[in-house]
């Protein structure tokens, strides 16, 4: 990470962020987004479909670049990174998982630590320490192939693979969304703990109420490619904001009351 970062005071930044898909009739998604994420936060990104979360996700890793304002992580802009450098050092989960379906288990998890060269021992006992963390035996799972694994065996492995080269950072996108209910919660729990344990800093974009205050230590609205509210999660609910009020009212009319 660039010298600049020990002394950011966010971790990640958008400083007045947009994004515009580039088409012959542009479209606006993301405006003038400013927002601060420290060092170890869980930030829940809140917001219906087309609100935004996902570009705004995108924008930290350089999946999707910035058309106006500035991105930076460590207190560098992300179009100063060296592209692979960056994106090393940021772990991201998808709902899709996303995982090499001819790599082993063990092959799957370890290939960013490959690709950096550590030394095989520390990659054979990183491998066994993030297996530990999402609740999977090594030895047992190692050599299986994703398709040999549950939903939510493959949704773990996708969580181990992204935390094995010790990124600060972890990005999240409905990682969760495709489960059953009750693998769902099992997972949920798993993150809990595991976002204790280890200190890193986690963006965490979901469209469940539930989840976010669960899971967050601070909880955003994106509304039409805007924030609305940032709140920590005992006070988001407390919040007379429209966009909120009607967020969680649909929640609870989909889901019954939100505690």
């Amino acid at each position: 990470m660039p010298e600049a970062a020990a002394f950011a005071e966010y971790v990640i930044e958008f400083r007045q962020a947009g994004y515009v898909v580039p088409s012959k009739t542009p479209r606006s998604i993301l405006h003038e987004v400013s927002l601060g994420v420290t060092d170890g936060e869980v930030l829940a990104i809140l917001g219906r479909s087309g609100s935004g979360k996902t570009s705004l996700v995108k924008l930290i890793n350089r999946i999707l670049g910035f058309t106006s304002g500035d991105v930076l992580v460590g207190g560098t802009s992300v179009s100063e990174w060296n592209l692979i450098q960056l994106r090393r050092g940021i772990g991201y989960v998808i709902q899709e998982i996303g995982l090499f379906p001819h790599l082993t288990v063990r092959d799957n998890v370890c290939i960013v630590p490959e690709l950096e060269r550590w030394p095989l021992d520390r990659i054979h006992r990183r491998f066994l320490e993030v297996m530990a963390l999402v609740g999977l035996n090594a030895d047992e799972f190692g050599n299986r192939y994703p398709r040999q694994l549950s939903g939510g065996q493959r949704q773990r492995v996708g969580v181990a693979r992204a935390l094995a080269a010790d990124p600060r950072i972890l990005l999240m996108d409905e990682p969760f969304g495709a489960l059953d209910p009750i693998t769902r919660a099992e997972l949920q729990q798993v993150f809990l703990d595991l976002s204790r344990r280890v200190r890193k800093t986690i963006v965490l974009v979901t469209h469940d109420l539930r989840e976010a205050l669960l899971l967050g230590t601070r909880v955003v609205l994106l509304h039409a490619g805007r924030v609305v509210a940032s709140a920590s999660p005992e006070e988001f609910l407390k919040l007379q904001q429209p966009e909120v009020r009607e967020f969680v009212a649909a929640s609870e009319l989909r889901l019954g009351h939100i505690p």
